[in-house]
């Protein structure tokens, strides 16, 4: 087996979550089935593999665990109802909540923000990085503050 670069499995995971943030957003939009969208986004940039597989984990984690990933939300961004923030926005923090608290610790606490945060630099609007950053700021500090207790 090829060793491979460093940054390829980063590149990978990073893709998937593009892929997994697109298809949520446009089950939110238009109301698509997000697997059938998921698929769709697959087949057109020909990408199986580790990055399918991550992408199908992600989108089937948030949506089996989305009311309390909802609820989360709602307590860390008390000021943004969820039907008033924006679908993108909404959407990449489910993502990176879902990593957070619920996928057993597979990806470190600063580097799923990160992600999160470079994510919303690219779909989102002009403030979307500085937003998530704070929400996701928010969960972890009560993440840290439960695991001390």
């Amino acid at each position: 087996m090829a060793r491979k670069e460093p940054g390829v499995v980063a590149s990978n995971r990073r893709r998937a979550r593009e892929l997994a943030l697109q298809a949520l957003y446009e089950a939110d939009l238009v109301g698509h089935p997000p697997f059938e969208a998921l698929n769709r986004l697959l087949e057109l940039e020909s990408t199986a593999g580790e990055v399918g597989m991550f992408a199908r984990h992600l989108v089937e984690g948030i949506l089996a665990n989305r009311p309390a990933i909802d609820q989360e939300l709602a307590r860390a961004a008390p000021a943004w109802p969820l039907e008033q923030m924006p679908p993108i926005d909404k959407n990449v923090l489910r993502l990176a909540i879902f990593e957070l608290l619920f996928d057993n610790n597979r990806v470190p606490m600063k580097a799923a923000i990160n992600e999160a945060v470079e994510i919303a630099k690219i779909f989102g609007s002009e403030n979307s990085g500085r937003f998530i950053n704070g929400v996701l700021g928010t969960v972890a500090a009560g993440r840290v503050k439960q695991s001390q207790s």
